[in-house]
């Protein structure tokens, strides 16, 4: 692996996003938690700008991009195919949630920029691809309907799960845990009874079939 001060542009932003975010915790996502993060890495602090130039949003966005790619690390294929499909997602939500724990007011802070109104599409966009990639790593494979309303499905799920997660001071986030149980509980629900109600649909007479046999009555 090459050393920070041989990495390209894109490498070196993936090396400093973790380190920001502890820095940012204290001093905000600003130029001063960049250059300190930069400092520790033995980084020139100018170079290190170069690589978020639009700022915070920026730095922001690689935390969350380094999250997910510790989390792919993290859930290789065979760990994956011995879970169940609810296992699999409520592993990978809380597995995230953990591994932000220590940093959890840089979080807050990321959050609060994030929803300033210049920073929604961007906000937006983040949410989604956090759950994409969960399902991805999870091992769905959907390219139909599905794939978009698993997504907008887990997005919610997750959203509201890092709120609870936010002020959570339970022992081993169990106010979270129990709180993410209840969500995916809910989902499965959904799910069941759009289930049934698909088998139910398919089991109605059919006005189209009614139709056709007026007109084509059976010999």
């Amino acid at each position: 692996m090459p050393t920070p001060r041989d990495m390209t542009l894109d490498e070196l932003r993936l090396a400093l996003a973790p380190r920001i975010a502890p820095n940012a915790a204290f001093d905000g996502w600003s130029d001063r938690a960049l250059a300190m993060a930069a400092a520790e890495a033995g980084v020139p602090a100018p170079r290190a700008k170069l690589c978020f130039p639009k700022g915070a949003p920026e730095m922001i966005d690689a935390w969350f991009d380094s999250l997910d790619r510790d989390m792919a690390a993290a859930f290789p294929l065979e760990r994956v195919e011995a879970m169940k499909i609810r296992e699999r997602i409520r592993a990978l939500v809380l597995y995230r949630l953990e591994a932000m724990r220590p940093n959890r007011e840089a979080l807050r802070r990321a959050l609060a920029i994030l929803a300033q109104p210049q920073n929604l599409p961007l906000a937006a966009r983040l949410a989604w691809r956090a759950a994409d990639r969960m399902w991805r790593i999870g091992g769905d494979r959907a390219n139909d309907f599905n794939h978009y309303t698993k997504r907008a499905i887990l997005t919610g799920v997750y959203g509201s799960t890092a709120l609870v997660f936010l002020d959570d001071d339970s022992h081993d986030l169990a106010q979270t845990r129990a709180f993410l149980d209840r969500r995916i509980d809910e989902v499965m629900r959904f799910e069941k009874a759009k289930a049934q109600w698909r088998g139910n649909r398919d089991r109605l007479p059919s006005l189209s079939r009614f139709l056709g046999r007026l007109r084509y009555p059976a010999v």
